[in-house]
């Protein structure tokens, strides 16, 4: 067990190692519950709920699909998702809005050309679009949201911003960084390893709390 400074949250947080699983043991979990937000939401439009990852069984629980796995629970088990646009898709209607979640299916780098593509098709504005994806500076167990702003490097979202504009709302769910354990591993391959159990116990709870308004 050890202590350290998580570096986007100036804080101490307490991990331990199990099975190469590294589980935060104390944190605040003060971002956990996304706080809503004041957008120009245009109520009389279409939502987009974009998750971002990477297609097929192979990618499954990896960091890097942490969005699939939030649009997976937001639009339910029951969900029947179907083929259009380069994304895998399901509307619904909820508290009265028309929601359209997506999981891009153009892999992570392009996913923008999918995003851009079902924007223009339902005709939903740039501030109804809200995007949830990993975030390798925020903490296992921790999510923050942010209007607009630059990709930090995230490739899904370089291609969002190229395509439709930043100036929309980001769900970012933390994955961690392998510097805060002290590990000599390249971030593309901290991003596509796989969660723990106890790290995906984590995940769990930060999604089930994710509030879209």
């Amino acid at each position: 067990m050890f202590a350290f400074a998580a570096p986007a949250d100036n804080i101490m947080v307490v991990a331990v190692k199990i099975a190469n699983d590294f589980v935060f043991m104390f944190s605040p979990f003060c971002d956990t519950i996304i706080k809503k937000r004041v957008v120009n939401m245009q109520e009389n439009k279409p939502f987009l709920v974009v998750g971002l990852g990477n297609p097929g069984a192979g990618y499954a629980n990896t960091r890097h699909n942490v969005g699939f796995m939030a649009v997976d629970c937001l639009a339910g088990a029951g969900a029947t998702w179907k083929n259009e646009k380069d994304a895998l898709t399901v509307r619904m209607d909820i508290d009265g809005r028309r929601v359209i979640f997506v999981k891009p299916q153009t892999f992570m780098n392009n996913s923008g050309v999918a995003v851009g593509a079902l924007m223009a098709f339902y005709k939903v504005p740039l501030e109804n679009l809200i995007v949830i994806h990993d975030d390798m500076d925020i903490t296992v167990g921790n999510c923050r949201e942010k209007i607009g702003g630059g990709s930090a490097g995230h490739n899904g979202i370089r291609s969002i911003d190229a395509h439709v504009g930043r100036d929309y709302r980001r769900i970012r769910i933390g994955i961690g960084h392998p510097r805060d354990f002290g590990l000599p591993m390249d971030p593309a391959d901290w991003v596509l390893g796989k969660f723990g159990p106890q790290q995906l116990e984590l995940i769990h709870g930060v999604i089930d709390n994710i509030k879209l308004w």
